[in-house]
């Protein structure tokens, strides 16, 4: 085990020996840490793990996480070349939509998380996640548009995308996401640019 992976280790096992949401943690099967390359320059962040995830113990492996993996061929990327996660990492009851506590439970542990992997771009799907970069705004004023902050001691590129989930049932998003998604290459290049 590399340095990083030791890390991204320390924080599944503080998750559990500090009883984060124990609430969900009772009906929760498996704890979704995340899953990809830890390496990478761009990481995905959903909400939370829905049924499928629980139940393998990894992030976006139903319908939605199907879509995601067609998005990204259509990009030019796979799986293999991101790093994928959620906000929370325990499934809420019935696919709910994570409360504000249980969000709040586990941001230290994404922020932990980011610092060790240190992206260049992080694509928020949904607005739970999207919120707690960029508060205050509406993702259907600001989907796939990049936006620069600062992270900690770093900068780095927000893109705010609608969730894979919501696009599935929804027609005209699934339309809105790809074409949102189909930005993620140019940004990549330019932020490659910058750092010649």
């Amino acid at each position: 085990m590399n340095k990083k992976e030791t890390l991204l280790e320390q924080i599944r096992a503080d998750i559990i020996d500090n009883n984060i949401s124990p609430d969900l943690a009772k009906t929760a099967k498996n704890l979704v840490m995340g899953d990809g390359n830890i390496d990478t320059d761009i990481v995905f962040i959903g909400e939370a793990p829905g049924k499928n995830e629980d139940e393998t113990g990894l992030p976006f492996v139903g319908a939605a996480g199907k879509f995601l993996d067609e998005m990204l061929a259509t990009a030019g990327m796979q799986r293999s070349d991101i790093y994928i996660t959620n906000i929370v990492k325990y499934r809420p009851p019935n696919n709910r939509d994570p409360l504000p506590e249980e969000k709040k439970a586990f941001w230290p542990f994404l922020v932990r998380q980011l610092n060790i992997i240190r992206p260049k771009i992080v694509v928020t799907l949904g607005r739970h996640s999207m919120e707690y970069f960029l508060p205050e705004q509406k993702i259907s004023m600001i989907h796939g548009d990049p936006k620069r902050i600062s992270f900690g001691d770093t900068k780095i590129v927000i893109v705010p995308l609608y969730h894979p989930a919501a696009a599935l049932y929804n027609g005209g998003l699934r339309a809105t996401l790809i074409e949102d998604f189909m930005k993620l290459p140019t940004i990549i290049k330019l932020l490659e640019k910058e750092k010649k």
